[in-house]
């Protein structure tokens, strides 16, 4: 096996976002191209179907992912589990579901030489989610916005030479109001856990990555592939890792061919895959 090639249990991603124009899909390629796993966990929020039911944009990026989850199913003996989140809550109806190597569920417990983990996407605990969903929509055009003005400004700090900075993270870190949502988000996600006597739990849907204890239960959150660009890696003697792009593209670094067909692709819509739109349009 090459040595470019990180060999490990399994691989979980979350809120990648396809139909966004903020998902960073190439790098979510990248990595996957240089990981061999027997399980890949695509923790909910892996497509926007609310974006797509609205102002959505699909690009050839986005079609690569799917087909690069596709090829690790049908070449790479891979299984895929997805698990369903907020955002692509049109396969709701659909669970469970099962075809060939790929599985779609709510939730999911994985045995590990360290114990029982619960994974699940995590929005159940979000309360605007699941009572108030007008409200969640709101927040999360405004997040849209965000990320527009996130864009712009850090493209004046690129021409004066500054590293990528994150607007909404910077947010989360010094708002009050966001960090104690974060920390009431981590202290029911373990609690749930421990209810359902799990050692640990694994989620995503707050584009927070974390690795750390949370009331006894060990907590992980897989991060996002719009800003933090973050996975969770379980090497085979049981032990999970947090990792960063930025960190792994160092090891693994993307060639100068695939970052240039990224840029060409930025602004390069195509129509929704036609069975994918009639998916969303059937399940909205």
């Amino acid at each position: 096996m090459s040595k470019s090639i990180l060999q490990v249990r399994s691989a979980i991603l979350s809120d990648v976002h396809l139909g966004t124009p903020h998902s960073k899909a190439d790098e979510a390629v990248h990595f996957l191209k240089h990981v061999r796993c027997e399980k890949l966990y695509l923790n909910g929020d892996i497509i926007d179907g609310w974006r797509l039911r609205r102002d959505g944009r699909w690009t050839k990026s986005h079609t690569r992912f799917v087909r690069r989850v596709l090829t690790m199913a049908q070449k790479k003996d891979t299984e895929v589990v997805y698990l369903r989140g907020n955002h692509d809550d049109f396969l709701s109806r659909l669970l469970p579901m099962r075809f060939e190597r790929i599985h779609v569920v709510e939730d999911i417990v994985l045995e590990t030489p360290r114990g029982r983990y619960l994974m699940l996407h995590g929005d159940v605990f979000d309360g605007v989610v699941k009572n108030m969903v007008f409200l969640a929509h709101l927040g999360d055009a405004g997040y849209a916005v965000l990320l527009r003005l996130n864009r712009v400004y850090n493209t004046f700090r690129r021409l004066r030479g500054k590293e990528y900075f994150s607007l909404s993270k910077a947010i989360k870190a010094r708002v009050k109001q966001a960090v104690s949502f974060i920390g009431k988000f981590e202290e029911q996600v373990a609690a749930l856990a421990r209810s359902r006597d799990c050692v640990g739990v694994i989620c995503g849907h707050i584009h927070t990555p974390a690795d750390k204890m949370v009331g006894g239960i060990h907590y992980l959150n897989s991060g996002d592939w719009v800003e933090s660009m973050s996975a969770i890696v379980e090497h085979h003697d049981g032990r999970f890792e947090l990792i960063a792009f930025e960190d792994f593209v160092r090891r693994f670094p993307m060639d100068r061919g695939a970052a240039a067909e990224a840029a060409d692709d930025a602004g390069d819509d195509l129509p929704l895959p036609g069975e994918l739109q009639a998916s969303v349009a059937l399940l909205a």
